[in-house]
């Protein structure tokens, strides 16, 4: 290593100290306070966190597995944290009227970092059994469910955000789906970030897909203010033995936000899981998904894509682990970067050495439409096991001049057919909802966001 480098290094690593001095005293000073107003549920793992956190620190591009995603800059803003729970001035019900139309979702919000009340008709319908709370509230009435899982795949990561989340998380959501209950409804969530001033906002969501259940997850991500929000959210999802379970995040925040994303997902034998993770406009954006294939006969679909330009920062991170045999799981994911956005994908396909009959793909496709655009691809495979069938591929590239051409020669215009390749690019990730009303709303969202537009969602007072 030359010096230069070494230079540079420590020079980071005393600025990326100094970031994290204020939190640790922070912490040290109102502990007290964080707990009080917390998730009892949390507390007690809370110092644990907290001691990891001052070990690890937050993750600089030196950390291997956030060499794509520089979170310096975003981390150096003086953000304000709501340790105290003190109320926002909105009433989501009020300002905010996403409701895809046939969706017809049970409708929750998390303001920031807080489960927000909900008085929804539609949600008095929920099925027996069913619970949908805050993690603070579903820790006092259900703390034998919850301290059951409650940060069982957190703990495990080696990771310095998941650790500042444990210490700094209060609250959240929590989602429970009893055995053999099918949900007739996806449920959404609404993740609203307001502030008057620069806001961080770390929360906790647990849920519980017991054996034989299905149930539909929407996570949509907003913004309202026109401040700096950083959101650290962690997400820990139980799937039971022949359980079904769909996961939608949709993001479109302003391009003044860094939301870092965790998604814990542990699979029992003969369980279905779908995740979609789809990017339409945002700032800083890095997505961590861990998937854990714990039983025989599971089935793992995982894909998502991003549209950004700008200055866009767009980076998914991904482990899908095969502990047991006989089992099979598909990785895709897309990103169409222009202007000076920059995307990075790191996949890992992980084959433990008892898992035989293993079958494993994944595949990143990406399309630059400018030279000043970047993308950086990582497929990894580790596979300790011989009787398998495992894939892996990347590729980067431009629009394909032979369809242009053939287009144009049909007297389609050149802004147009530039639009349907995009769309036709990115067609097969859509085509992974099983949700199809929210599959015709996301179509005509990619549509209008590769024809210049922001994919704000209708009959949003904000977002309009």
């Amino acid at each position: 290593m030359t010096k230069n480098k070494t230079d540079v290094q420590v020079r980071e690593k005393k600025e990326t100290v100094l970031f994290e001095q204020q939190y640790i005293e922070l912490y040290e000073q109102y502990t007290d306070t964080i707990c009080s107003h917390s998730a009892t549920a949390l507390n007690a793992g809370r110092d644990k966190a907290f001691k990891k956190f001052r070990e690890l620190g937050f993750p600089t591009p030196q950390v291997e597995n956030y060499k794509y995603t520089d979170l310096r800059e975003p981390l150096s803003v003086d953000y304000g944290l709501n340790i105290k729970r003190v109320n926002f001035p909105i009433n989501p019900y009020d300002v905010f009227k996403c409701d895809v139309p046939g969706i017809s979702a049970y409708l929750y919000f998390v303001v920031n970092d807080a489960f927000y009340p909900t008085n929804y008709e539609r949600n008095k319908s929920l099925p027996e059994g069913v619970i949908v709370t805050s993690l603070r509230q579903a820790s006092e009435e259900h703390s034998e469910l919850v301290e059951k899982h409650i940060s069982k795949l957190a703990d495990k990561q080696n990771d310095g955000l998941v650790a500042f989340n444990g210490a700094f998380a209060q609250d959240g959501f929590f989602i429970y789906v009893p055995k053999n209950v099918i949900l007739d409804r996806p449920i959404q969530i609404i993740n609203i970030m307001r502030s008057d001033v620069d806001f961080m906002a770390n929360s906790r969501n647990l849920v519980v897909v017991e054996q034989g259940a299905k149930a539909q997850m929407l996570v949509c991500d907003h913004t309202v203010d026109d401040v700096r929000f950083f959101s650290n959210r962690v997400t820990e999802v139980f799937v039971g033995e022949n359980a079904f379970y769909e996961h939608y995040k949709l993001e479109s925040v302003s391009r003044e936000t860094t939301d870092v994303s965790t998604l814990l997902i542990k699979q029992e034998q003969n369980s279905n899981v779908l995740g979609n993770l789809l990017t339409l406009h945002n700032g800083v954006s890095r997505n961590n998904v861990e998937i854990a294939l714990d039983g025989e006969n599971c089935e793992t679909h995982l894909c998502g894509m991003a549209l950004s330009d700008g200055k866009q920062v767009v980076d998914n991170f991904t482990s899908i682990l095969h502990n047991k045999p006989n089992s099979h799981s598909n990785e895709l994911f897309k990103y169409i970067l222009d202007d000076e956005a920059k995307g990075g994908f790191t996949g890992r396909l992980y084959v433990e050495k008892d898992a035989q009959k293993t079958l494993a793909y994944q595949n990143n496709k990406n399309i630059l439409l400018k030279r000043t655009a970047k993308m950086r691809t990582r497929p990894q495979l580790e596979i300790f096991a011989d009787d398998v069938k495992c894939s892996h591929g990347a590729t980067i590239g431009q629009l394909d001049e032979k369809a242009m051409f053939y287009m144009r020669q049909r007297g389609i215009p050149e802004k147009e057919a530039r639009m349907l390749l995009m769309f036709a690019f990115a067609a097969d990730v859509i085509e992974f909802i099983r949700i199809d009303a929210l599959k015709d709303r996301i179509k005509k969202m990619v549509e209008k966001r590769l024809r210049g537009g922001h994919s704000k969602c209708d009959g949003c007072s904000f977002c309009s």
